[in-house]
């Protein structure tokens, strides 16, 4: 359940991303983060009836009640990390249904800057977000 809420977070990022470079998202914070590359799917507050939610084939989840599906009621920050990032999760698990951002984020650093660096800093602000966001 946790994979396909993660999975489909970032769905629309990956045209957008290869449209740009990342050195001008360096600047922009989480909620700006996830204007431009969540809200098409999951709408704008997070709650998962963004416009293009309808014609996917999964269920668009409701980020702001993540850590309210987990057990203790905590938010899974390290595990959204790494869903997000995509890195981590194994093909044995099944189809990812969202973009290895991670790599995605990677291959548009400016060739002075440590792309995995770079990458996991706006990751990391897009968790803070959706962290923030829990209700």
């Amino acid at each position: 359940m946790l994979r396909i809420l993660v999975s489909t977070v970032l769905l629309g990022m990956v045209s957008a991303l290869h449209a740009t470079e990342l050195e001008p998202l360096l600047s922009y914070s989480g909620p700006q983060l996830y204007q431009r590359f969540c809200a098409s799917c999951h709408g704008p507050q997070a709650y998962g009836d963004g416009p293009v939610a309808a014609t996917l084939k999964v269920m668009v989840p409701d980020l702001t009640r993540i850590a309210r599906r987990q057990q203790n009621g905590e938010f899974p920050e390290q595990r959204i990390r790494e869903v997000v990032d995509g890195r981590a999760v194994l093909p044995a698990h099944g189809l990812r249904d969202m973009p290895v951002w991670g790599y995605e984020l990677e291959a548009q650093a400016p060739p002075d800057q440590p792309g995995r660096a770079a990458a996991q800093s706006l990751i990391d602000k897009l968790v803070g977000y959706l962290r923030s966001i829990q209700q």
